[in-house]
């Protein structure tokens, strides 16, 4: 029985309040806090149609760091769950050491001005939430989240060392509009457009960004892709703690006419991060389109399709080499039913809950700052099955992006 305070009411965090409204034993007292608190409230009242739990609403603006603290120490949580936008990270991290409480998000920190992604910041608070005696759990979505925890499962059970790591994320949902973000257009579009890393021989490598392309087909009938490589956070913290991996790349699908808006979109100005002056006041052209945008949480009822995320691993066990894939599918119109939501805020808010699941039950408990990867996975796969994202593991005879 544990109280949590989650902070962030946009697609992912409203995924997250349902499921943890699902395993109410462990979320016995749920806190949902945004800046605009008429979207909690919204959020509310479909969990309380669904499952019939009561979830609390309060307003709090992530950024403002006495705010947060003064909403903490009156509501004295166990957890903070942050699923708010990747630019609040730090503040929610200082206002949890200020009240003492554990904490945990889905994607790293990224600072306003400039797309980049690195642990380094949230990493240099190591020290500090250890003589808090707190944890501070990174990265419990799903890439980065479950995809690290199933490189960490694979290389428990079915390598002695793994030498190379493929992360795949295929997205073969289709919504109707001819051009839409799955998840806050902001932060997609500049993870997205962002100059691609991949690990090789030791060091990052960077490339322009969709610069290099090869072509997946999914399991069960998921369907063919197009995908491409490009930089995702999980890729710096498995090639630091996996030192054996030799090679790591993230992929990613898109289809044709959305890398066509996004050219033109960036060909006039739209996707620029710098603010322009417009008749006296201060606009960021992204933040702008992100408003002209279709919300993502209201994808939902139209999207179909599903998706299809994993992880490719060649390794060594006793000496022979071989290739195991670990992937899950998901329907789309299968979440929308169960929690309102098209699957890519489903699957980012599923491994949220098991992740806190996991930390409130004690078993990835240990002061200070970790990756999820640095927790044993068992627990956390198991979850998975009995949560909504069930997956799979089959072992490749021919495996080869670079034909």
């Amino acid at each position: 029985m544990s109280k949590v305070v989650i902070i962030g009411a946009g697609g992912v965090g409203g995924v997250v309040v349902q499921k943890c409204a699902q395993v109410a034993d462990i979320f016995s007292d749920i806190l949902l806090a945004s800046r605009t608190e008429s979207k909690c409230v919204a959020i509310a009242k479909a969990v309380k149609e669904r499952t019939g739990q009561v979830i609390r609403t309060a307003q709090v603006d992530a950024d403002n760091v006495p705010e947060l603290v003064a909403l903490l120490k009156a509501e004295q949580p166990q957890l903070v769950i942050n699923v708010a936008l990747p630019y609040q990270d730090l503040t929610i991290m200082d206002a949890c050491l200020e009240a003492g409480v554990h904490y945990m998000d889905t994607a790293n920190y990224e600072p306003k001005d400039t797309a980049k992604f690195e642990y380094k910041w949230q990493w240099a608070y190591q020290q500090k939430f250890q003589q808090a005696g707190l944890t501070a759990l990174l990265g419990s979505g799903f890439d980065p989240g479950a995809t690290n925890v199933f490189t960490a499962y694979l290389a428990k059970h079915y390598f002695d060392e793994i030498h190379e790591l493929d992360i795949i994320d295929v997205n073969g949902g289709d919504h109707g509009y001819p051009f839409a973000t799955n998840f806050n257009p902001e932060i997609n579009i500049r993870e997205v457009t962002a100059q691609c890393r991949h690990w090789e021989n030791g060091e990052f490598i960077t490339t322009d960004a969709m610069s290099k392309k090869a072509s997946f087909t999914c399991p069960e009938d998921v369907g063919t892709y197009n995908i491409y490589r490009m930089y995702h956070e999980e890729l710096e913290s498995l090639t630091k703690h996996y030192p054996s991996i030799k090679r790591a790349q993230f992929w990613m699908s898109f289809g044709d006419s959305y890398l066509k808006h996004l050219e033109v979109l960036g060909n006039v100005g739209m996707l620029g991060i710098e603010p322009i002056d417009y008749q006296g006041q201060q606009i960021v052209p992204i933040q702008l389109l992100a408003q002209m945008l279709p919300d993502p949480s209201s994808l939902g009822p139209r999207t179909v399709g599903r998706t299809c995320i994993g992880v490719v691993v060649r390794g060594i066990k006793d000496n022979v080499e071989k290739v195991v894939y670990l992937y899950n599918t998901c329907d789309h119109q299968s979440c929308y039913k169960e929690v309102g939501s098209q699957a890519i805020s489903y699957t980012t808010g599923v491994p949220a809950m098991i992740g806190a699941k996991q930390m409130l039950e004690g078993n990835w408990i240990k002061p200070g700052v970790w990756n999820i990867e640095q927790f044993d996975p068992d627990g956390f796969m198991d979850d998975m099955n009995q949560h909504g994202l069930p997956w799979k593991v089959i072992e490749l005879q021919h495996f080869n992006l670079d034909a």
